[in-house]
């Protein structure tokens, strides 16, 4: 069914690699439907902890093909794609409207979304990391925001999300000036959680994978994922308010009597899939 990405299970992960590699992974209207698809069958294996999201060959995006681009200037836009992979939608649809968007919707899927960023990541391709909860990148990674050069403006979010990452100066740094940031400093602003060696980023990626998903409660992290997200666009009042309605409500799940015991009795905790 995939044409444009690769999709790999292999317990506790399941990895989803942009899989255009000649176009340094170039978005297109059928890549973003396969993404779509592949996660609604991450989420939904009990097998998958974590997504990894990665690109093939030298780049993790380029941002959005160059071919659409130009049929957008030219008055064409979209492309059909197969229905079974439109009918697609993953997500928790209570996490509310801001985080279920084209794009966004990364951010109310149920399990921890990673994305390994294994070189250029340009354009649209940004706001779509962004839309990731965390970054993991290459030390050959390079990120430019690419807009302001097309004649565009912040698209897909990036207005709100990359002030709440980097804060509003580096933010606006990189809208208006697009250059091209490398990793190492991309890592100082933070805009990536951590750079690592470009021939071990998938295996890095993985191990911090393999320690949440055994030492970390699933339902814990599907709901601390929904807290940090929706807590952005609340009071602290009511995110405390929330915070404790919460903390209440997980004194009845297993998964809370099974992190005591398991501290208590000295071995590893035994938590139940999602």
């Amino acid at each position: 069914m995939y044409e444009e990405i690769l999709y790999e299970v292999a317990d506790p992960v399941a990895t989803i690699t942009l899989n255009r590699p000649a176009q340094l992974n170039a978005w297109t209207d059928r890549m973003a439907a396969e993404l779509k698809h592949a996660l609604a069958q991450a989420e939904a294996d009990s097998r998958v902890v974590v997504i990894v999201l990665t690109g093939a060959g030298r780049g993790f995006c380029a941002g959005a093909d160059l071919q659409r681009l130009r049929a957008i200037t030219e008055g064409r836009r979209g492309a059909d794609v197969p229905a079974e992979l439109a009918s697609a939608d993953p997500g928790d649809p209570d996490v509310g409207e801001s985080f279920r968007g084209t794009y966004t919707y990364l951010m109310s899927i149920r399990k921890p979304v990673v994305a390994a960023i294994n070189g250029a990541c340009a354009g649209m391709a940004v706001p779509i990391a962004l839309c990731c909860d965390l970054r993991f990148a290459s030390e050959q990674a390079v990120f430019t925001t690419a807009f302001s050069r097309r004649g565009l403006i912040a698209e897909w979010g990036l207005a709100w999300l990359l002030p709440r990452v980097v804060g509003p100066a580096h933010a606006l740094d990189l809208c208006f000036s697009a250059r091209k940031v490398g990793a190492a400093e991309a890592e100082r602003m933070g805009l990536v959680n951590r750079v690592v060696p470009a021939g071990e980023l998938l295996s890095a990626t993985r191990a911090w994978a393999e320690d949440v998903a055994a030492n970390c409660s699933p339902a814990s992290m599907r709901i601390m994922k929904r807290q940090v997200w929706q807590n952005l666009t609340d009071s602290l009042a009511h995110a405390e308010k929330e915070s404790i309605r919460l903390m209440i409500e997980s004194f009845d799940r297993p998964d809370f009597r099974e992190g005591v015991m398991s501290f208590l009795e000295k071995r590893p905790p035994k938590f139940q899939r999602l």
